[in-house]
């Protein structure tokens, strides 16, 4: 008998972690759960510590990320956590590694991958990930470690003369090609090709864009040969530019899932969008929006993987103080419950507040 996995289709052919990989990326998009993003770099973290004048040393970076880990019912709103490579090899201060923490609690460790992006050259300062070379190596060794999921981030951009062809092609090509190397070493690939909200196009040309790049995109994943099943997509949401007047709510999630319609594939169990620097309200209510949309075919879930959008009244509430503690996991748990409400179309759509936004943001 005929299953997800046998016979492959197009699908990589002797994929042992095929089985895995679709329970993984599916368990990872459960209803009412999403993902929490905390694989900031050294330096982007540090950057969110100083706001609060903290200095950023190992010990610091391990405080913020167990006040986030050991946060009470926590489980009950995360599916998964991106970590990046420090925090993977991590323990607690009580001495437990934090991915036997995650495990604990029925969340599943996952890794931020790439090593960044360079200049393409040719282009108006379009970019390409780096991170291709020894990403087999390194896949083998997180998934050893305990991490069952990854993530890769690709970086476009709207202006005049951009995206060019070559770019889109270019990044739609190394997100396919860390997604093969990903899951033939076990890990379910996040496949993030970001399209920056920096500029003053309207919400028109941003649904466009987001077509164009999603297509290719979805091209090149099946020129590959990777198992849909046991990928997720994090995409941006279809918002007007930074700088521009934006869209309602509702009109800005009926285009973000107009597009997703006619690009993702059905086989593809899960959406999980970035937030794209808006504030923590803003980002919740577009998702509740979107699933609360009956007149657009949604085969796959509609989740979050959200960093900033999860932690930043959470870090403001900290402020690095103990005392502050038990506040701040109940800020971060705040965020958690909304956003795990509004993957079932629970929540407030007219909620706003003060942006996150970080122009050519990275991490």
């Amino acid at each position: 008998m005929a299953t997800l996995t046998t016979p492959t289709g197009n699908a990589m052919p002797n994929q042992k972690y095929a089985e895995e990989l679709i329970q993984t990326a599916r368990a990872i998009v459960a209803p009412g759960k999403g993902i929490l993003a905390a694989d900031e770099s050294t330096g982007t973290v540090g950057k969110r510590l100083a706001s609060i004048g903290v200095e950023n040393d190992e010990g610091a970076r391990r405080n913020l990320r167990e006040l986030l880990f050991t946060s009470p019912q926590i489980e009950d709103y995360i599916s998964g956590v991106i970590l990046f490579e420090e925090t993977l090899y991590q323990d607690g201060n009580d001495g437990v590694p934090f991915v036997k923490l995650l495990q604990s609690k029925n969340i599943i460790p996952g890794i931020k991958v790439d090593k960044g992006v360079i200049v393409l050259p040719g282009t108006d300062g379009e970019t390409e990930t780096q991170g291709i070379d020894d990403l087999g190596k390194r896949c083998a060794k997180y998934y050893e470690a305990g991490a069952r999921f990854a993530k890769w981030r690709a970086v476009l951009k709207i202006s005049e003369t951009c995206p060019s062809d070559l770019a889109i092609h270019q990044n739609a090509y190394g997100l396919a090609r860390y997604a093969a190397i990903c899951q033939e070493n076990g890990l379910v690939p996040i496949v993030e090709p970001e399209i920056l909200s920096d500029g003053t196009h309207g919400i028109d040309k941003c649904a466009a864009v987001t077509e164009k790049v999603l297509s290719a995109v979805y091209k090149a994943l099946s020129d590959h040969h990777v198992l849909l099943e046991g990928t997720l997509l994090k995409p941006n949401m279809v918002l007007s530019g930074a700088e521009a007047e934006q869209a309602d709510i509702r009109s800005a999630a009926f285009l973000t899932a107009r597009a997703l319609s006619r690009t993702v594939p059905p086989a593809v169990p899960g959406i999980v969008f970035l937030s794209g620097g808006q504030s923590e309200e803003t980002a919740t209510a577009h998702l509740t929006a979107m699933n609360q949309i009956e007149d657009i075919n949604k085969p796959w879930a509609l989740s979050f993987s959200f960093g900033r959008a999860l932690q930043a009244s959470a870090l403001k509430t900290w402020g690095g103080k103990t005392e502050n503690l038990k506040a701040a996991q109940d800020a971060f748990i705040a965020r958690a419950r909304a956003n795990g409400e509004a993957t079932l179309g629970k929540g407030d759509v007219e909620a706003k507040g003060e942006s996150l936004y970080v122009k050519d943001y990275k991490y």
